[in-house]
């Protein structure tokens, strides 16, 4: 039974590149995926969910369903062209109004700063592995929180640092595609902390009206058996994906036996992490400043030994059953035949967001509040012509379970104070393009038209009982 209280916020979510498309257009710079996409000839971000025209009409429709926060990323790129210099002031006015927009139909906007999508002019001098970028970011960000501060009061300085690089070094599956590079994920990982504490230092001495948080991309893993090697490897996977980061979030810094965990991983690469005294004493700082913590969680994973060579494969068509992840001296993802999983081998576990909010109650308890920022189920769905109705129930099934988790965190005394969907409307996907979808709205991709799915409407239900009961 979902039992929430009446100050608890239900949005959803979106990502400045997947929706908005116009990727050219009113002098907007180019970024890191650009190229990348145009060489694999596969995707093309233009037109997504063309919200960069259509916004009006998806807010008004968001609001229609009872949501009442919305998350938006600015691209960084849209403001300033370059990553820095001369300022675009058709972005600034773009991104004005649709925080405007949000507020005329009475949805808060969640504003993100960094969301996968670095200008391709300082990607390519190193993106998160150039340090030059941490100042260039919070130029940045001082520029935007100047010129929105009074239409917006919430912020996310970057969006899932862990699955940016791993993206990047790990899998291969983001720009620039390398693959296995522990040393780099765990670099790029820690600059990006560094930024994310200047950030925070920034808007809390500036005085700003309103709150500031990061979003983390949170697994939950499980050992696949009571082994003790599978139960180290466990552990070691976690402090790769979860616990190293943690730890920097509110801790301000690294703990000795994570650190440990680091050094085992990487060897004698070790020594070549470069972890400054002052980015440190700026992470302690905004640890003890932080509003809150913005948990993305869409699965948890098994996980056994693995000491061989590594080998990644990312399921990105939704042919199920063919993803593989087994990284040398972190550990390998198991099939657990216990647990369903969608087409592209995510697991559903609603248990796992418990945990995982469990987790940072007691290992962190000077955790402000929590916002599941990101939860949904990518889906195949189908779209009956006859009736033009989208019956996608697993999808309600799916959001309903994590839901009733977190209305379980609740009762259980966890300060977590509201749930964004993924997504708003279907949209383009980094590494899957337009085969996903996630969204309580379908879209025709060929004629931008916007359709309800019974998910859409089920969430309605929900909202209407959370604030009218």
């Amino acid at each position: 039974m979902i039992k929430l209280p009446k100050e608890f916020i239900l949005g959803a979510a979106t990502a400045a590149y997947q929706v908005e498309g116009a990727s050219k257009e009113d002098n907007k710079g180019r970024v890191l995926w650009d190229e990348f996409l145009e060489k694999q000839g596969r995707f093309s971000p233009d037109p997504a969910s063309d919200f960069y025209h259509r916004y009006e009409e998806d807010i008004k429709l968001a609001s229609k369903y009872g949501i009442k926060a919305l998350r938006i990323s600015i691209a960084w790129s849209r403001i300033f062209p370059s990553g820095t210099g001369e300022i675009n002031q058709l972005g600034v006015n773009y991104y004005r109004n649709v925080f405007e927009t949000c507020h005329k139909y009475g949805i808060e906007p969640f504003v993100t700063l960094h969301h996968f999508d670095t200008p391709e002019t300082l990607f390519k001098k190193g993106d998160w592995l150039n340090k030059d970028q941490i100042e260039t970011f919070k130029n940045y960000a001082a520029f935007v929180f100047d010129t929105y501060h009074d239409v917006v009061k919430n912020w996310i300085t970057i969006n899932e640092p862990i699955a940016y690089v791993q993206g990047q070094y790990i899998s291969g599956a983001f720009p620039p595609g390398e693959k296995y590079q522990k040393l780099k994920a765990l670099q790029a990982q820690h600059n990006q902390m560094v930024a994310h504490s200047k950030i925070v230092n920034l808007f809390k001495s500036r005085g700003y009206e309103g709150e500031i948080g990061l979003v983390h991309a949170l697994l939950q893993f499980y050992s696949i058996d009571d082994k003790e090697d599978n139960h180290l490897a466990t552990y070691r996977h976690d402090t790769f994906m979860n616990g190293y980061m943690l730890d920097a979030t509110f801790l301000g810094t690294y703990s000795k036996e994570k650190l440990n965990v680091i050094q085992a991983i990487l060897g004698d690469e070790y020594q070549d992490l470069i972890m400054t005294d002052a980015e440190m004493e700026e992470i302690k700082q905004a640890a003890q400043d932080l509003d809150f913590l913005g948990i993305n969680y869409y699965q948890s994973n098994w996980i056994k030994h693995h000491d061989e060579e590594s080998l990644i494969h990312h399921n990105g068509t939704g042919d199920k059953g063919t993803s593989i992840f087994r990284l040398k001296g972190i550990g390998e993802v198991v099939k657990n035949e216990a647990i369903p999983t969608t087409d592209w081998d995510w697991y559903i576990y609603p248990q796992g967001l418990y945990d995982m909010m469990q987790r940072i109650k007691e290992d962190y308890p000077n955790y402000k509040k929590i916002y599941v920022t990101e939860n949904g189920l990518g889906y195949k769905d189908e779209f009956n012509a006859e009736t033009n109705e989208i019956d996608d129930q697993p999808r309600i099934d799916y959001i309903k379970q994590h839901i009733e988790a977190i209305s379980d965190a609740y009762r259980d005394g966890i300060n977590v104070k509201g749930y964004f969907v993924w997504s708003l409307q279907d949209m383009f996907s980094w590494s899957n393009g337009y085969n996903k979808r996630y969204g309580l709205f379908y879209i025709d991709f060929e004629t931008q038209k916007r359709y309800v799915k019974h998910s859409a409407k089920w969430y309605k239900a929900l909202s209407d009982d959370i604030y009218e009961s």
